[in-house]
Formats: C-alpha cells, sequence, structure tokens
C-alpha cells in the first residue's frame, strides 16, 4: 500500500489523503482503478463529505504522479456513476447525496483488552508513588538535565535573531481572513453560544475538524469522539490522567510534554530513535517497556530530528497496541509542512479505537488562540471529559466557531498552502547559505516542518556554539536539550543545534540567516571568535 497525497493548488480545492494500492506483477491494480477505488471508499466512508470540492484534475495527476488523462477520465467515471458532480465554475465535488456512512457504535465505555485506565483514587495513588518511577531524574546532575535547564532559561528570554523552534511567524497571521471569519460566526452564534457549552467543544468546529481532518490528514474522524482543548498541553494533561502506568516516549522530544505526564503521575520511558523514526519494536523486544501502557509519538515528523515513521514500525506500534490493549498517543507536530515528500498519513487511520490523534491550530496559524484537539477511541471520551477540573471546562466558543466558519469555507488550506511556500523558500534559504558560508555543517530533517537539525563542523561542542550565539544575539537551541534525562549512555547524534526558521518576521528572516551563518563560520578551526 502506498499513501499518496494529493495538494490542490490555489485554483480549488484543499489537501487530500488517497490511499492507491499501487503494485507490480500479475494482477496489479492500473492507476485509474486504483483511482476510483480510493476516490469511492472516501466518499462511501463518509471521508469526503457531500459537497467537498476536490483538486483540478491537472493538480491532483501532479501530485500522485499520474497521467491528467488518467485523472480526469476517473472524475468523469465517478460523475457518471453518481458520486461526483461537475458544474462549469464550480469545479468537481462530492456528489450532494447521502453516504453511507460508517456503522456507529454503541457508546458503552470499555477500557479494552490486558489494560486498565485509572481511577480517581488511582490517579492519586499513582501521582504520590510513582511519580519519579521509570523516568526520574538520577541522583547526581547530569549533562542532560543541565542543558535541559539551559534550554528552559532561553525559552524565557527574547534574542534579537529568533531562531528557536516551535512557533510560526505569527506576523503572518491571516487577520483580514479570520475577521471575516470571526464576524460571520458572531452573527450567525446561536444564543447558548453565549452560555457554558459542551465540554468536548462546539458541535459546529467538532464538525468542521472531522471534515478536514478525514479529507487532508486521513484521520478517521467521528465529531462525538473529538474532544477541543485550550491548547496542546492541555490534552496531553488530559491523557496523563486516564492513562494508567508507564509511558513509553521518544528518546528526542519536548521536555515540557514529559514534565506533563509526569506531574499527573504519568512516569516516561524513553524510547530509541534512528533515521527510520522510533524503535517502535522495542515495546515488544526491551523488558524495560513491559509495564508501558501507551506510547507518544510524533509519527508524521518526529520532533525534533525530523524523520517520519517507517511503514513497518507504524504497522508495529499499533500491532503492540491491539495485542495488549494499549494506547498510542500521536502528536500530529507539523502534519501539514512538507515540501520533498509526500506526508504520511495520520497513524490514527489505522486504528481509531487504539490511537488518539491530537492536533493543534498553533503551528498553522498562532499559539495564541489556544486551540488544539483530540479524536478519541470511543472508550476514552468520557474519562477525559470526566477529567477536566472546572477551570478546564471552558474553551472560548467564540474562536471555536471562528475556526469552524475559517475551515468551512476553505481559508484554513489557503493560509497553509501558502505558509507552506513561505516556509519552503526559507528552508532553501538557510540550506543555501549554510553551504555557501559553513559547509561543514550539515542540515538534515528538512523535508518537513518547520526547522533543521544542524549537525556542527569538526570540533566545535553546542556549548561553545551556544555561547557565540548568544554573543551574537542568535537564539536557538541546542539538541541535547532535547533528550530524555533517562536515555542510556550517550547520544549518538553529532553536536548539533536545532535551528528553527518559522518563527522570524519576513524582514527579519535574512538578518537571522546572516547572523548564524557569521557565527558558525568564525567557529571553524583556523577561525578567530569575535566578541559581539
Amino acid at each position: 500500500m502506498a499513501d499518496s497525497w494529493a495538494t490542490s493548488r490555489p485554483s480549488g480545492g484543499g489537501d487530500l489523503h488517497l490511499d492507491l494500492a499501487l503494485s507490480t506483477g500479475p494482477g496489479a491494480r492500473r492507476p485509474r482503478a486504483a483511482l476510483l477505488a480510493a476516490l469511492r471508499d472516501a466518499v462511501r466512508t463518509g471521508r469526503l463529505a457531500p459537497g467537498t470540492r476536490l483538486p483540478s484534475s491537472r493538480s491532483l495527476a501532479a501530485d500522485l504522479g499520474l497521467a491528467r488523462n488518467t485523472v480526469a477520465g476517473a472524475y468523469a467515471e465517478l460523475v457518471a456513476e453518481g458520486w461526483l458532480s461537475a458544474r462549469q465554475g464550480s469545479g468537481t465535488r462530492v456528489a450532494e447525496r447521502a453516504a453511507p456512512a460508517p456503522p456507529s457504535r454503541p457508546r458503552e465505555r470499555r477500557t479494552g483488552p490486558g489494560r486498565a485506565h485509572r481511577t480517581e483514587s488511582g490517579r492519586a495513588a499513582t501521582h504520590r508513588t510513582g511519580q519519579r518511577r521509570g523516568g526520574g531524574h538520577p541522583a547526581g546532575e547530569t549533562h542532560q538535565e543541565r542543558a535541559r535547564a539551559a534550554l528552559a532559561e532561553r525559552r524565557r528570554q527574547r534574542p534579537v535573531h529568533d531562531l528557536r523552534t516551535g512557533a510560526p511567524d505569527v506576523s503572518a497571521f491571516p487577520r483580514s481572513a479570520w475577521l471575516t471569519s470571526a464576524r460571520r460566526a458572531l452573527t450567525a452564534a446561536p444564543a447558548h453560544a453565549f452560555s457554558h457549552g459542551d465540554l468536548r467543544g462546539t458541535a459546529e468546529l467538532r464538525r468542521a475538524l472531522a471534515d478536514y481532518l478525514a479529507r487532508a490528514r486521513g484521520v478517521r474522524a467521528d465529531p462525538e469522539r473529538i474532544v477541543v482543548c485550550a491548547g496542546f498541553a492541555q490534552g496531553v494533561s488530559l491523557l496523563s490522567r486516564v492513562v494508567a502506568g508507564t509511558v513509553a516516549v521518544e528518546e528526542y522530544g519536548l521536555f515540557f510534554h514529559r514534565e506533563l505526564l509526569q506531574v499527573r503521575g504519568a512516569p516516561t520511558r524513553p524510547l530509541p530513535v534512528d533515521a527510520r523514526g522510533a524503535r517502535t519494536q522495542a515495546l515488544d523486544t526491551d523488558p524495560g517497556f513491559a509495564d508501558a501502557e501507551a506510547v507518544l509519538l510524533t509519527p508524521a515528523h518526529q520532533y525534533p530530528l525530523g524523520v517520519p515513521l517507517h511503514p513497518d514500525r507504524r504497522a508495529a506500534v499499533v500491532d503492540w497496541a491491539r495485542r495488549g490493549g494499549g494506547l498510542v498517543l500521536e502528536d500530529d507536530y507539523d502534519g501539514e509542512f512538507r515540501y520533498d515528500r509526500h506526508p504520511v498519513g495520520a497513524l490514527q487511520g489505522l486504528d481509531p479505537e487504539r490511537v488518539v490523534h491530537l492536533g493543534t491550530a498553533s503551528k498553522a496559524l498562532a499559539p495564541a488562540l489556544r486551540l488544539a484537539w483530540m479524536v478519541l477511541p470511543d472508550h476514552l471520551v468520557d474519562d477525559v471529559l470526566a477529567a477536566k477540573t472546572p477551570a478546564e471546562w471552558a474553551v472560548g466558543s467564540l474562536d471555536q466557531l471562528t475556526l469552524a466558519d475559517f475551515l468551512e469555507r476553505g481559508a484554513y488550506d489557503r493560509h497553509v498552502r501558502a505558509m507552506r511556500q513561505r516556509y519552503r523558500a526559507r528552508r532553501d534559504r538557510l540550506v543555501e547559505a549554510l553551504a555557501a558560508r559553513v559547509p561543514e555543517a550539515r542540515a538534515t530533517g528538512i523535508a518537513a516542518g518547520l526547522h533543521a537539525v544542524l549537525a556542527l563542523p569538526p570540533g566545535v561542542g553546542e556549548e561553545r556554539a551556544l555561547r557565540a550565539l548568544e554573543r551574537a544575539g542568535v537564539g536557538l537551541d541546542p539538541l541535547t536539550g532535547f533528550r530524555h534525562p533517562a536515555a542510556p549512555g550517550t547520544s549518538a547524534a553529532p553536536p548539533s543545534l536545532v535551528v528553527g526558521y518559522g518563527s522570524p518576521a519576513e524582514h527579519a528572516y535574512g538578518a537571522a540567516l546572516e547572523a548564524l551563518c557569521t557565527t558558525l563560520a568564525s567557529l571553524r578551526p583556523g577561525a578567530e571568535v569575535h566578541p559581539a
């Protein structure tokens, strides 16, 4: 099975995820047959809702690597069959008829075989007795802990040239389009939108998210299973209260995710990461993970190393969860920003009952919106809602309604397309500048996302580079600061920096790039470091 994606051009439609079962040899499915089957399946299952506009035949053909006539012929056949409709000036859309919906599941709550999710008393007991188990810090302060503390301190600073990761270019926030949606949402908002709302989030946003995630990310999303959160951190915090036992996390990742889990009594244990992503087979082969009840992964774009999770490992982790009743927590980090590869579909699409899909508007729009979401297995919805404290009940209804309108009228797709082009251009400028000025430094993890991992020139350590960059007013992060404090041995990765190219405003990016390259060039053997 090959994961293929269609990314529409500005002329119409949005991102479209299709699985084309293309193979070779006798009995192989031809491209047109594969495309027909994939489109019928997407409409039949409701992943492509009635009225959804599809990419033009030219755009879809270019993105899937097919002949335009193949796509045009498939569209025409599906129009004739009644699956699609075509109208001059309106493009090709899913026909306005009821597609057979996936069978609904009973609403009884279950924990799944072999695993017990935490009760209120269990949460308290684990918080008291298990907070440091498996993921606690060693008695003495390690180099990794010092690096992590330094990373936290740098995060509180405001450098002149901000190349830190985790933030988009907020100066590019689509103010006019967002204001249009806000006005539309406020005008149409029912009276109950101004009162205490559904703990899951507004029905309008959950429906819009279900349609978008199904179409663009391959998520099998039922609005009843979506819970809107006040930011990604709240989602992780809620999950930590209902998942019993140890949570396996990637060896490299965001330290505050680990802290959120651990402070709620869910100890973490590091899962090794290599060029194929997290080594998920270790969940079965390493006795250290025998008590793991869940695993937190960034399969679309491992953070911060930037590699996608290999298909074999995707299958392995879902199989692990099925066999033992475990949970996979999928952080869809940077899933919408890719440049040189077909993006990986959501892991949740492989098994919605064993995978929790977490997403956020922080990278595509702005962190200040504080809007994130979880697509939950059916048996977890009530537990997650019950775990909310009164302080967590409210997520601004008007912002939710605004985002729903923003998604439904295609403004979100258009903004993501525009930012994808902008970030790709910045990535290219970074790579070209390094090649010209500091060829010994090697950038990796650059096929997607908003950052690159920069291996430093031979003989240059992270601390030395950071001190020099700080003097030059450049703020960025060392790779060491992302490593789990309980990871065994020393890192196999060379001394590296994590360079975020998404954060600076467009007018400031050139100066930041110049300061970075000038400073790194001064650290090469034989070059003299000139203090700023």
